[in-house]
């Protein structure tokens, strides 16, 4: 709710708007400036929106700005004067690179069709507000306290959308808008888009673009003259969304409070911009807590942390705490499954490929068997659900391709679950499920997986693509389908049969639901293994259910994409425990863990 908000006289608003229009003003001039006016700024949740243009004395708008929360992003919108404010307090303020772009909501026509497959709607409910979060966690975004929502939001002046999906009811993304005339009692006229927000795992195009458009339309109806917003400088494809929605890029200034959430924006360029997703949050976490971090090389991933006298060389998610021999045993499927069998982990009957005989024998005793490299990762050269010889031996050639040695293995129907184990103990376990696209009756299959491919794409950092090959046509035939049918409107098709995140797959956190069972067998087999940091996967019926099946164990598990899970801070945790801050160490040695 706005400060100090008094009571207005009816009509208000359209008085002052027709008296500015009248004289030829623009809306964010203000015609005179009474107490109520001055200094203004609303609490979002994430952080204040600061008025910069209510401030009079850059002093105070200073003053303001320094009584930020330390767990809060404040931002001050507005500035008229950006090089005077950052030079009176340069220590603590920085100029943020962020373009202002604004669309005049006059002209502005909402879109003919509604986009199919998800409802945008407004915030109506405590599980809401926890799946806003888990989206802003994400983005790597500043979460709002759920409290908020319910006891501090004005709804008349702040607006909050949710996209839901119509046949899960998932929330796949959001957005927060301001109504700038109830905030700063007419002292500024139009309204600003905040916070928007889509999930990497939304299975619908889109979904941004509904937010935009929603949100455009609420204010036009408040009669608000524009809606404003913020966007990174190099943040291209929202840039290209505004651009298409019609907005144009306006001369306005935002400043913000050098803190450790902005360090990106003003500590200059990243050292760690040329990593991958994966051993950036890890890098990005460790500065957060005053780790020296030395890029080694960006290309693959190599970087050393420093603190307190000790110095760990990693490469992603592996460092130097994993042994050579638990890598070469990771890196052997086949000696990783003998290994975890001995300790007493479930896992599926497998040969070496051999002759034709050998593997009919076995496709006989299993009726489908997956072809998969005794050596490799990240999905390549894997084969799944093949049921005849000819199809074995020709999956077994391209297998070689990645490595001599090739597994045949029985096929077990379930779903793909990841449990990451840190420390020998399991910090989160998400459901990977394969590339599937969604048909609107008009685009090819081809096509679909080629928009899914670039979504996929721009999701992940450039680490999911869905790329044509073998596998995904099996797949499409095993479904009746090939890449130049039209799939109908609605129609869910799964695309590939394996689940890696690198070919198209999503990850979906089930941490809290996970049966202990599971978590047992993923923390015996690292510790047969005897690997401090890796990622289990097993083939289960159900995450809530003991059954399963070991899969395999990646040495170097990725850490992104697991939100809300702290993954990389339980990593940093394990490499210097001393970085962690005292009270947390006393409470975790409490509770014994």
């Amino acid at each position: 709710m706005a400060e100090n908000e008094p009571s207005r006289p009816k009509g208000a608003f359209d008085h002052r708007l027709k008296r500015m229009r009248q004289h030829g003003l623009k809306p964010e001039y203000r015609l005179d400036e009474t107490e109520a006016q001055k200094n203004r700024f609303i609490d979002c949740g994430w952080g204040r929106l600061v008025f910069a243009n209510t401030y009079g004395e850059t002093e105070k708008l200073v003053e303001v700005l320094r009584n930020e929360r330390p767990d809060r992003r404040d931002i001050a919108f507005y500035v008229r004067d950006p090089h005077v404010l950052v030079g009176s307090a340069p220590q603590e303020l920085f100029l943020d690179p962020s373009h202002t772009f604004r669309l005049d909501l006059a002209t502005y026509r909402p879109a003919r069709n509604r986009r199919k497959g998800f409802t945008v709607r407004r915030l109506s409910s405590r599980s809401d507000a926890e799946a806003i979060n888990e989206l802003y966690l994400t983005r790597g975004m500043v979460p709002v306290p759920p409290e908020f929502f319910w006891s501090q939001l004005d709804p008349r002046t702040i607006t909050v959308l949710v996209a839901e999906e119509d046949e899960t009811g998932v929330i796949v993304g959001t957005a927060m808008g301001v109504d700038h005339s109830r905030a700063t009692n007419d002292a500024d006229l139009g309204s600003s888009l905040w916070c928007l927000a889509v999930s990497p795992q939304a299975r619908f195009p889109g979904i941004g673009e509904a937010l935009v458009r929603r949100m455009a339309e609420v204010f036009k109806g408040k009669g608000a003259p524009h809606m404003d917003l913020s966007v990174l400088h190099d943040n291209e494809l929202a840039i290209g969304l505004y651009d298409k929605l019609g907005f144009e890029r306006v001369p306005y200034f935002t400043i913000k409070r050098k803190n450790t959430i902005n360090e990106a924006l003003f500590a200059g360029p990243a050292v760690e911009d040329k990593l991958n997703p994966y051993a950036t949050i890890v890098v990005n976490e460790a500065r957060r807590r005053g780790i020296q971090a030395e890029i080694i090389d960006a290309e693959g991933g190599f970087f050393r942390l420093s603190y307190g006298g000790r110095s760990v060389a990693c490469r992603e998610s592996l460092s130097e705490f994993t042994s050579a021999v638990a890598m070469s045993i990771c890196d052997d499927k086949a000696t990783t499954r003998r290994i975890v069998e001995r300790a007493g982990v479930n896992v599926p009957d497998q040969i070496l490929a051999g002759s034709a005989d050998e593997i009919a024998a076995f496709l006989d005793q299993h009726g489908s068997v997956v072809v998969k490299p005794a050596r490799g990762e990240q999905g390549k050269g894997i084969a799944i659900g093949l049921t005849t010889t000819e199809d074995v031996m020709a999956a077994v050639e391209v297998a070689r391709t990645h490595s001599n040695d090739v597994l045949v293995e029985e096929f077990v129907t379930g779903q793909d679950l990841r449990l990451v184990v840190i420390d020998y103990k399991v910090v989160a376990t998400a459901l990977r499920k394969p590339a599937e696209v969604t048909g609107n009756g008009k685009a090819t299959i081809g096509e679909l997986i080629e928009i899914q491919s670039r979504r996929r794409s721009a999701a992940t950092g450039g680490e999911s693509r869905i790329e044509v090959d073998d596998e995904v046509l099996r797949c499409l035939t095993a479904n009746g389908f090939q890449l130049e049918d039209i799939l109908p409107e609605g129609k869910t098709l799964p695309v590939r049969r394996t689940a890696n995140l690198h070919t198209g797959g999503t990850i979906h956190d089930v941490t809290g639901e996970t049966h202990h069972t599971l978590i047992e067998a993923a923390i015996k087999a690292a510790r047969a293994i005897e690997i401090p940091v890796t990622g289990i996967d097993l083939m289960v019926k159900d995450p809530r259910q003991p059954e399963y099946r070991f899969i395999e164990a990646n040495e170097r598990p990725g850490l992104a994409n697991h939100e809300p899970q702290p993954t990389a801070e339980r990593f940093v945790d394990f490499l210097f425990p001393l970085s962690v801050p005292q009270p947390v160490r006393t409470t975790l040695n409490r509770a014994g863990t």
